[in-house]
Formats: C-alpha cells, structure tokens, sequence
C-alpha cells in the first residue's frame, strides 16, 4: 500500500497525470481534451500523417500508460477516477478521431460528441467504470465512448462528405 508521503516520483507521476494546472481546472477532462487532445489529433493526423498502423500502435501504447498512470495515480491520491487524472479523457477522443480525416468541422463535432457519450456513460461505460479494477476500469469507459464516437464520426463522414472537406 503506498503511504502519504509524496516522494518525488509520486509528484512527477502526479504532475504528468495532470498535465500540471490543466487536471485541477474546473471540467479538467473537456479542458484537456480541447487543449491537448485536439492539437494531438492535429499533430497525428495532419503534421505527422501517421499511418493507421503507427497511429493504432501509438493511441495503444497510451492507453495502456493511461491504465498504470490511473491505477497508480489514484492509489496516491486515495480516489478513484480523479478528476486530477485527465489521460483517460485524452486517449478517448483520440480513440473516438482514429482514421478520421482532420477538419475544423469534424472537430467539433468529435469534441461535443466524445464528451458527451463520455459524460452519459454509455452502455457499458458504467458497468466498465464499477466492475474492472483500478486503471482499466477508469480508462475503459472512456475507451467505450471513444469507440462510439468513432463510429459514429466514419457513419457522419461517409453520409456527409463534405465535413472532411471533400465535394458531396
């Protein structure tokens, strides 16, 4: 069991769960999301262009360091799911932007939609939430509601061509 004491580890850990004064704003998961997620997305899909394996791989690898910085994370500060801790909100919109095209339209509305499937918790968000221990079950509601918001971001992107900025 860790005990009160913030060695410096624990406070490095908890500063990078944050992302410093981001974690402690009021909404911290939206502020997060639209402060770090969104220009992630921008950087992954536009700047970087990564391929879908290398951007699977690497919203992969996130989301399982999401999971150890939650569950240990949480252990410090004796609460689960802290509203300090903001990487699950980060790894669900990128799962929730995966392969879809960057478009100021499509942000938006991926940024209005992963929040609140997230906020609604989603079946089976909840169940996720109440019954997996630690990190997985913080990280995996957030995964369901990326998961939803992707799909429905493909089905909007393949009705309406035009938010991707191609002709209709």
């Amino acid at each position: 069991m860790l005990t009160e004491e913030r060695t410096p580890f624990r406070r490095l850990l908890l500063l990078i769960g944050s992302f410093g004064p981001l974690g402690h704003a009021p909404a911290s998961g939206t502020v997060t999301v639209a402060l770090i997620g969104v220009p992630l997305y921008w950087l992954l899909s536009t700047y970087l262009g990564l391929p879908p394996a290398a951007y699977l791989a690497l919203v992969t690898a996130l989301t399982l360091f999401a999971v150890w910085l939650h569950d240990v994370g949480d252990r410090i500060l004796r609460k689960k799911d802290s509203s300090t801790l903001v990487w699950d909100e980060i790894v669900g919109f990128l799962i929730g932007v995966a392969f879809v095209p960057f478009s100021w339209p499509i942000v938006i509305i991926a940024f209005f939609l992963e929040r609140a499937i997230d906020i609604a918790k989603v079946p089976p968000a909840r169940w996720i939430e109440d019954r997996w221990p630690g990190g997985w079950g913080v990280v995996g509601d957030d995964v369901v509601a990326g998961i939803y918001t992707c799909l429905l971001l493909h089905l909007l992107t393949w009705c309406f061509p035009g938010l991707q900025g191609l002709p209709g």
